[in-house]
């Protein structure tokens, strides 16, 4: 299987620095760490404004990190609560 090559000296750099936090915020993506993939997408945006892919990606980030948010504030009071009744029960 051959690999393409992209000869970075022919992108101006403003693709070149587009190209970057796109990677970037795939990478961070893959390892769901959304809010650093999301600010890396509003980076690539800045190199092309109103770039349709680099938007929908940033969007995407924001709608797992308000699912995220939301598990938390169900999980946390749930944790509290069991921790809470360990700790009253052994007192006991």
């Amino acid at each position: 299987m051959a690999h393409e090559e992209i000869h970075e000296e022919n992108l101006t750099h403003e693709e070149i620095k587009y190209r970057y936090h796109i990677q970037r915020g795939y990478d961070f993506t893959r390892i769901e760490l959304f809010r650093s993939a999301r600010e890396n997408y509003r980076e690539a945006l800045k190199y092309k404004p109103g770039d349709a892919f680099a938007s929908e990606k940033a969007e995407e980030c924001d709608r797992h990190i308000r699912r995220d948010t939301v598990r938390v504030l169900i999980l946390v009071p749930i944790v509290l609560a069991i921790i809470a009744a360990v700790v009253y029960f052994s007192l006991r």
